[in-house]
């Protein structure tokens, strides 16, 4: 019997939580609630003369002022776009004195009666008013019994429906995509453009939608402030309160228009705009979508494939590899993180520590985007402390990528070069040598919806080197890809930075990328360097507990006493080359040093303990067996499989395990 495909089993149907039934108490009131919400419009419907609706509704005076409505709430939406759009990016961004005073203005318009905005509208812009006598004396310009008093009115009562709802899709969006573009070389206003308001686009729809409806539909203001001048300011909804009074037939008809406009509007709002960027992005890779007409991030008027230099900048030319340039990097970081950072040109730098070490403010330091810590920077002979992130020429790959989700892959990579100046059609070919050299050449026109998380990583770091960057940050750049791409990528990054003019910081927990990419290991703990040295010095002497084991070793710390080391934890270790009484001392014991017994062993071992087999792991070829002891801290072993059969070891297992003195490293911490 041949079985059904996935895509033709029905839907299926929706369970309720068991022993969930709507309690009486709250399903009564909340159907009252409905009846009462409904019973207005059911009266409209129901006392509307079907029959004269079409002469109602074309009669002269109606369509006059249905005209005038549209006039002005379209001139309301356009300036509730212009001053909306920046205020309500200045309350999700940026934090300033006074932000809840300016938030509560904001919405101020939409609990205050609209009479009495109108009101206030008429002593602030009125003749009479702070503002009036100035714009008629200076411009010639009355607002009050006007159509451009009107549009004030509308946009006064409206623009809240704007500012809140693109405030609240601003404050969802993260930081990240907009740091990465500037860490790219893009301006603000080109991030502005380009990143944040193609992501915030369901938002800012969403938010124009409902500011049209209200603004359409606005009476008390328009009346209290521009008077009803039919052809002037006599707006739809001041026609419905004229049309009462003389003809409540006609009345209830344009009533019904109005009705409808906004009910049309709710109903397309309705889970198309309300969406977030990611929901959108989901859509467009169900639908397929691997053409981007903003593939470089411009915007109107660069469609001959030159970049336009943002104004009030002047373009800093970012060396490539080939340009022969060197940037040394010299930086001196304080705040939560503080150390001394000195680089020659072609370095790469591994920072490595414990979660909350510092790796990270580290970075965003040297990037000018954290106040926990500030960086004074020089790259080569560029003092860039007092320069913006988009003027410094550090790139950076953070943990998550941060692929812009509106560009395909080809465009992202771009990005940077875009931003810096560089022809599309240049742009492009370059892009697409990075994405090839990273393998992903052939995702070129997919977006990050479409990628898996290695192909996007590897799209992330190709646009950072694509950028020409002077310094190069790159936090756990590979950590997202399976081991094989993993080596792949890790050759062809290695193949660049050899050739890199600059100096290359990466963050990582993987001890086969400190060593096989890195020049220098800085080891980082609580904001503080613990060390700096050559990957082989660091592997033979960890000054950290954290390293020593993400190394694969066993660390303990200690005080020196005696012929050894008396333990942190209790206990005391015996060490062939002891230090002087009371130095601060880390012993690092190599797993593979570590002998395992099912008896006491007799003979030359200094350091005997009895234990528990907690854990049994694979290592390649060989295993690695955790022991926990009361009279010492946790030690692993590593032995074969042969050995552990001949042990009969099994978690829970009771053993001796040894380590000779001569096998017990003392590093001073």
């Amino acid at each position: 019997m041949s079985r059904p495909s996935p895509s033709a089993a029905a839907p299926a149907p929706r369970r309720r939580v068991p022993g969930a039934r709507t309690p009486a108490a709250l399903a009564v009131p909340a159907l009252l609630a409905v009846a009462f919400l409904l019973m207005p419009l059911l009266g409209i419907l129901a006392r509307t003369s079907w029959g004269d609706l079409g002469t109602h509704l074309t009669g002269p005076g109606v369509l006059q002022a249905l005209r005038l409505s549209l006039l002005v709430s379209c001139w309301a939406l356009v300036l509730s776009v212009l001053l909306g759009v920046p205020l309500a990016w200045l309350l999700a961004r940026v934090d300033f004195p006074g932000k809840a005073l300016v938030r509560s203005l904001v919405l101020l318009p939409m609990v205050l009666p609209p009479t009495v905005g109108g009101v206030a509208l008429l002593l602030g812009f009125g003749r009479r008013g702070l503002l009036g006598p100035w714009l008629e004396d200076t411009f010639g310009i009355t607002l009050p019994f006007h159509t451009s008093g009107a549009v004030v009115a509308a946009t006064f009562v409206a623009m809240p429906f704007l500012v809140i709802s693109l405030e609240g899709t601003l404050a969802g969006l993260r930081p990240g995509y907009e740091e990465t573009a500037a860490s790219l070389g893009a301006s603000p206003v080109r991030v502005f453009r380009t990143v944040t308001l193609p992501l915030v686009a369901p938002g800012l729809a969403a938010g124009a939608a409902l500011t049209w409806a209200r603004a359409l539909g606005e009476f008390g203001a328009t009346i209290t402030f521009a008077g009803n001048l039919p052809g002037t300011t006599q707006t739809l909804p001041l026609q419905v309160y004229l049309l009462l009074q003389d003809a409540p037939e006609a009345a209830t008809s344009v009533s019904l228009l109005l009705l409808v406009i906004a009910m049309a509007v709710l109903v397309c709002l309705r889970g198309r705009w309300t969406g977030g960027p990611a929901d959108r992005t989901g859509r467009a890779a169900r639908g397929g979508l691997a053409t981007d007409p903003a593939a470089d991030g411009d915007g109107p008027g660069t469609a001959t494939g030159a970049a336009l230099p943002d104004a009030g900048h002047p373009e800093i030319p970012v060396p490539g590899p080939s340009t022969g340039a060197r940037w040394p990097l010299d930086a001196e970081v304080t705040g939560f993180t503080e150390l001394t950072l000195r680089a020659e040109p072609g370095t790469t730098i591994a920072v490595v520590g414990p979660n909350g070490a510092g790796k990270t403010t580290l970075l965003r330091a040297l990037l000018g985007l954290t106040p926990r810590a500030r960086a004074v920077l020089r790259l080569g002979e560029r003092d860039a402390t007092a320069l913006p992130p988009h003027r410094r020429g550090v790139a950076w790959v953070p943990q998550d990528g941060a692929l812009f989700p509106h560009l395909t892959a080809l465009a992202n990579t771009a990005y940077g070069l875009r931003a810096q100046g560089v022809r599309r059609a240049e742009a492009r070919r370059t892009a697409q040598q990075w994405l090839d050299r990273l393998g992903v050449g052939a995702l070129a026109h997919r977006r990050p919806a479409q990628l898996s998380g290695g192909q996007a990583q590897r799209v992330a770091l190709a646009r950072a080197l694509a950028a020409r960057p002077r310094l190069l940050l790159l936090d756990e750049p590979l950590a997202a890809l399976d081991q094989t791409t993993r080596a792949h990528v890790r050759h062809t990054l290695r193949s660049h930075l050899a050739g890199f003019g600059g100096v290359c910081l990466i963050v990582t927990h993987d001890p086969v990328e400190a060593v096989s990419l890195a020049d220098r290991v800085l080891v980082l703990d609580g904001g503080r360097a613990l060390q700096d040295a050559a990957p082989a010095d660091v592997t033979r002497h960890p000054r950290s507990p954290w390293v020593a084991r993400m190394l694969g070793r066993n660390a303990w710390p200690g005080t020196a006493a005696g012929d050894g080391l008396a333990l942190t934890g209790g206990g005391h270790l015996v060490a062939a080359e002891p230090l002087p009484d009371g130095t601060r001392a880390l012993a690092v014991i190599a797993p593979e040093a570590v002998s395992v017994h099912t008896e006491k062993p007799a003979g030359s071992p200094r350091n005997v303990w009895a234990g528990t087999v907690r854990e049994i792991t694979a290592a390649g070829s060989r295993l690695r067996v955790l022991v926990t002891s009361p009279e010492a801290p946790d030690l692993v072993a590593e032995i074969t499989p042969a050995a552990a059969l001949d042990l009969g070891l099994a978690d829970g297992a009771a053993v001796w395990t040894s380590v000779k003195a001569t096998e017990v490293t003392l590093v001073t911490i």
